[in-house]
């Protein structure tokens, strides 16, 4: 399928609008924290936590350390979690679990062990397209956009250096 203008959802410049307000209600809910956990699912989640990482940099004094989260989609059950770097303990930090789009929330699920082991002192979703399929009891503390869309229906997140588009497929 070919992407094009007229089923781009979200364009490069409104992608950072939202993650501009993003970083900000995190630093709102978190300003009393000294530091901060930002924990990207791979890949495009990632990317987001990156950019929500940057941003949160440039306005508050939080410590924010960027953590990659690794699973197998399809099969979470079979296959170990990877975070990286690693994290040993979370007391007393607050970590902020990152995501491109929220559909059923299955991700998300299986990733929360991996964080709630280490004790960590709250647990944040932040999502840039919440799709509202929710099939897992998870939902998203930050979200971008907000989107009801078809189960037939698709979100596409592209992150490249030229471009930052989310489209409806």
């Amino acid at each position: 399928m070919v992407l094009t203008k007229e089923n781009r959802i979200l364009d490069h410049h409104q992608i950072l609008q939202k993650i501009k307000r993003m970083a900000f209600e995190i630093y709102e809910q978190n300003f009393e924290e000294k530091q901060l956990v930002l924990a990207g699912i791979h890949e495009n989640g990632y990317f987001l936590a990156q950019a929500l990482a940057q941003e949160l940099r440039e306005i508050s004094p939080l410590e924010v350390q960027l953590v990659g989260v690794s699973l197998h989609k399809t099969e979470p059950l079979t296959h170990d979690i990877q975070v990286e770097p690693s994290l040993s303990t979370l007391t007393h930090t607050p970590v902020v679990l990152v995501d491109d789009v929220l559909n059923t929330g299955r991700t998300l699920a299986y990733t929360l062990r991996e964080f709630l082991e280490k004790d960590c002192k709250k647990l944040e979703i932040a999502t840039l397209i919440n799709r509202h399929h929710p099939l897992y009891p998870i939902s998203a503390t930050y979200t971008g956009y907000s989107l009801a869309t078809t189960l037939r229906e698709h979100i596409r997140v592209v992150w490249t250096e030229d471009e930052w588009n989310a489209y409806l497929l």
